[in-house]
């Protein structure tokens, strides 16, 4: 059966994965861009967003480049289409521009469903109210057999994993406080128990701390 993976999600040292308040300019709060600075050195980053050739190899690049493989379609919360009230401007069509970067179905995670968007490059937004489990069943419909990105954010993840949904899970650990926001883990105690867990630090001072559920 297709996996439902999290890939390369950040989080700081405790445990937050955006901070606050979220709004249009500051689309992670007052984390700003700081737990993500690790991904925007590598050379798979300075590739696909069309900078200089260069960059950073190594594990922080090799994990960036898993992004898109085997990946048939992705849920994200409403949180991580757009800035709070984003549902009621009918033009806001997301942060990523006319071409967004998933070029799958995406499944919005709203109270607020509206018409599909399709977008170019593949980029097909589809907005449900619906639980983990349903959203899920709908997203493997849509996959053709691939896999499925949990992407985010913080509140989606914790949702389907609580749930018992996550058959992967890469979270990155970066080397800030941030104090406030939203964290990844209330709520999770014990799940080191449903889990193989490796862990490789970075020379960028990032920790990659990967879940796999046993047989996955």
């Amino acid at each position: 059966m297709p996996l439902a993976r999290v890939q390369f999600f950040s989080i700081s040292l405790d445990g937050f994965g955006t901070g606050e308040p979220q709004s249009l300019d500051t689309p992670f709060g007052h984390a700003g861009e700081r737990l993500h600075e690790w991904m925007f050195t590598t050379r798979r980053w300075n590739e696909t967003a069309g900078r200089q050739p260069g960059g950073t190899g190594g594990i922080d690049d090799a994990f960036t480049r898993l992004h898109d493989v085997g990946i048939g379609a992705e849920i994200m919360g409403a949180n991580k289409f757009g800035p709070p009230g984003w549902h009621e401007d009918q033009e806001w069509k997301g942060w990523w521009g006319p071409n967004p970067p998933f070029h799958t179905p995406v499944f919005v995670l709203t109270h607020h469903p509206r018409p599909s968007i399709e977008m170019e490059g593949g980029t097909t937004f589809h907005f449900i109210d619906a639980s983990p489990a349903e959203a899920l069943e709908q997203a493997r419909e849509a996959a053709g057999g691939q896999d499925i990105r949990i992407g985010g954010g913080p509140t989606v993840i914790r949702d389907f994993v609580a749930a018992g949904l996550v058959d992967h899970l890469h979270v990155v650990v970066v080397p800030i406080l941030l104090g406030r926001g939203v964290r990844l883990w209330d709520g999770l105690e014990g799940l080191e128990q449903d889990y193989e867990i490796e862990a490789a630090s970075s020379p960028s001072g990032v920790t990659h701390v990967t879940f796999t559920r046993a047989g996955a």
